[in-house]
């Protein structure tokens, strides 16, 4: 027993010297890196990111081989935590969900009968697939088959809905779409996607400057989800409440109902949610990406300043906002009157916007406090120039220097600024111009006291800019327009104050570059208007006087327009940190257009900033429309009445300053949402009640 104990000692401890040298000469050292980064995944060796196991995970984190969001099951959280053991930007990691972008299916015809193997794969690779649409959803469920979480099941119209409570962002999905219908996205790459030309977009969306999801989120409000509704609109336009007073809704002439019967009302329903969320008490939670560090300066903070901040923001960047006056807003707040858009509802909104963390610097003006050079010096990452077009043109005749006369945004904004103070006005007042600008002047001078208003244009009201349902508001107010009539003086007094408006009457010849008819005037034809106020209201331009005192002037490219010259696709102008948007890029425009431009300066600005190569997209439509999409007839539509905009009558609104339009109830917005046809690129739901009849 002795002898069996000493040798199995002898045999351990030879044992234990081989072990102890081997161990020196055959060392393998592991990166102490891949413990903590297993240590914060979720250990269920699912197998769903695409590795063996955890541990191979962790050893491809390490290795560079994958990102701090590998782990599927995981939350966010733990990507952070992963994102700080590996000292890589935490911005990264995002949690990615999948995003089916098409509503077709069922809905689409079908070019031939298919009876191969039934998967999505096999029918591609005949023809393209089954559908008439080229893109569309092929509807056998591989991406179903593909996903280990069950996230994605078939719907009833024959496409793929995703549970994004489920999804956990592996992938699988967008790897088993033949069509790339499916994608996987964080949250920052989703607000990010613009048009192009082989999405399955719909005509109306196609249209909208803001390139908003409009089924969607009419959809959100046919079945009740207002909040998905709001949640929609600003992944692509922060200023809803604005838009939905504001924007002339260029969607609407796209709307395919709109062939057969009346669009639908698409921006009252943009209205509805967006003050029902207002009044609810409650504002809906914005969700932004963990801070990246970055700093960028944004010069103006009208809608296209104040869109491209929010944007960088909920990208994890921190935009500090720098403008002249005293409250954000820019034209919407100082160009366009109370009884549009109130203070009151764009205080809220943009309380809400920068409440997700954006600093403002009010009262501070470019070329006089700042300068884009010394913000560089500040350390900003970027620059966003957003300043607007404030510069008034003059008419450039004789008598523009007599008191009486003023300009339109001068006029417009000195309301704005001291509302409670009266704004002398004169008994009869004419304004020359026909865009909104000019509208807005006319029925401001009303409600001021102006006892006659005249607007003077120099084409037909078939020819004018304006809304149309701001020329009919107009009107209904008693507002008087003086047709094919070109101001030639102003006549004085004796005194130096506006005595008359001296005007030749024209006639419309033959389109000039904007295909309108242009003017020419009859001869011998000057006549006089009898008025003590003119107010020049034909259009503005950025005023870049502030450009003298920039030491990079002479790399700054400046339109012959006075607006900064850019890559329309990327916004970014002739020295690579400086991005812009808005009037100062494009000239005088819709809020709406200013808040897409934004979006997408906001875009570069991001793949700037960290590094990525600044690049559009070769297919993008930049407003453009895909022609398969444009129908000429739309069969199953049955004729229902389009809800009518709610407003102040004449005799109640004419005296102050209160708002007009007024939003539609709950009830008319479940009317109207159910008019629209849910229209994807080809494919749209036929009226129930044609299909009923049939």
């Amino acid at each position: 027993m002795t002898i069996a104990i000493l040798v199995m000692l002898g045999i351990g401890a030879t044992c234990g010297i081989i072990l102890s040298v081997a161990s020196k000469v055959f060392y393998v050292w592991e990166d102490p890196r891949i413990a903590e980064v297993e240590y914060f995944m979720a250990g269920a060796n699912c197998g769903g990111c695409g590795f063996a196991g955890c541990g191979a995970a962790a050893v491809g984190v390490v290795e560079g081989k994958a990102g701090p969001g590998v782990c599927v099951v995981a939350d966010a959280e733990a990507a952070i935590n992963i994102a700080g053991v590996m000292g890589v930007d935490p911005g990264t990691a995002e949690p990615l969900k999948s995003l089916n972008s098409c509503s077709g299916g069922d809905r689409a015809d079908d070019k031939f009968i298919y009876n191969g193997a039934m998967t999505c794969a096999a029918m591609t690779a005949l023809y393209g697939g089954q559908r008439v649409c080229s893109i569309g959803c092929m509807g056998m469920g591989d991406c179903v088959k593909s996903c280990q979480f069950d996230a994605i099941h078939m719907g009833p119209q024959g496409f793929p809905v995703i549970d994004e409570f489920k999804c956990v962002g592996c992938g699988a999905c967008e790897t088993a779409c033949p069509k790339g219908l499916i994608s996987v996205k964080t949250m920052s790459q989703r607000l990010l996607v613009f048009n192009q030309e082989d999405h399955a977009l719909a005509p109306c969306q196609q249209t909208c400057p803001a390139e908003i999801d409009i089924p969607k989120y009419i959809r959100l409000i046919k079945e009740g989800d207002y909040e998905g509704a709001v949640n929609t609109i600003r992944e692509r336009n922060p200023l809803l409440l604005s838009c939905g007073r504001v924007c002339p809704h260029p969607c609407e002439d796209f709307c395919r109902r709109g062939i057969e019967d009346e669009a639908v009302s698409i921006n009252q329903l943009k209205r509805f949610v967006a003050d029902y969320e207002m009044n609810s008490g409650r504002r809906y939670p914005i969700a932004c990406a963990p801070d990246t560090g970055k700093k960028v300066a944004i010069i103006g903070g009208g809608p296209a300043g104040v869109s491209c901040a929010y944007f960088l923001r909920r990208l994890g960047h921190h935009p500090t906002i720098y403008d002249a006056m005293p409250k954000l807003g820019g034209i919407t707040r100082y160009g366009i009157p109370e009884y549009r858009l109130p203070d009151k509802v764009l205080d809220w909104e943009i309380e809400g916007i920068l409440n997700l963390g954006i600093d403002v610097h009010y009262n501070t003006r470019l070329g006089e406090d700042f300068t884009i050079q010394s913000l560089r010096d500040e350390g900003y990452d970027a620059i966003f120039m957003g300043i607007g077009a404030w510069k008034d043109y003059t008419l450039g005749i004789k008598g523009e220097d007599l008191n009486g006369i003023t300009q339109g945004i001068n006029f417009l904004s000195t309301m704005a600024v001291a509302p409670d103070k009266k704004v002398p006005v004169g008994k009869r007042a004419a304004v020359v111009g026909g865009g909104n600008s000019a509208i807005d002047c006319v029925r401001s001078l009303l409600r001021l006291g102006c006892e006659e208003v005249y607007i003077v244009y120099r084409r037909t009201r078939k020819e004018m800019p304006a809304n149309e349902v701001e020329i009919v508001a107009s009107e209904h107010e008693g507002i008087k327009f003086q047709f094919l009539a070109a101001p030639t003086r102003v006549i004085d007094d004796g005194q130096g104050n506006v005595k008359g408006l001296e005007y030749l009457q024209m006639k419309l010849g033959e389109p000039d570059a904007s295909g309108r008819r242009r003017p020419v005037p009859i001869e011998g034809s000057e006549t006089i208007l009898d008025v003590d106020m003119v107010i020049s209201a034909i259009s503005q331009q950025p005023d870049i006087g502030f450009m003298e005192g920039e030491p990079d002037k002479e790399n700054i490219t400046i339109t012959r327009w006075k607006t900064f010259d850019n890559d329309p696709e990327t916004l970014q102008c002739s020295v690579p940190y400086l991005f812009t948007g808005g009037d100062v890029a494009t000239g005088p425009s819709l809020v709406v257009d200013a808040i897409g431009g934004g979006r997408r300066a906001a875009r570069s600005i991001h793949q700037y900033i960290t590094g990525e190569e600044i690049k559009g997209s070769p297919k993008s439509l930049l407003k453009r429309h895909i022609p398969e999409s444009l129908f000429e007839t739309v069969p199953g539509v049955v004729k229902s009445k389009r809800t009518p905009m709610p407003e102040l009558p004449v005799a109640e609104r004419i005296e102050s300053m209160i708002e007009v339009d007024l939003v539609i109830t709950e009830a008319d917005a479940k009317h109207e949402s159910s008019r629209c046809l849910d229209c994807c690129r080809l494919c749209y739901n036929p009226d129930q009640q044609d299909q009923n009849a049939a």
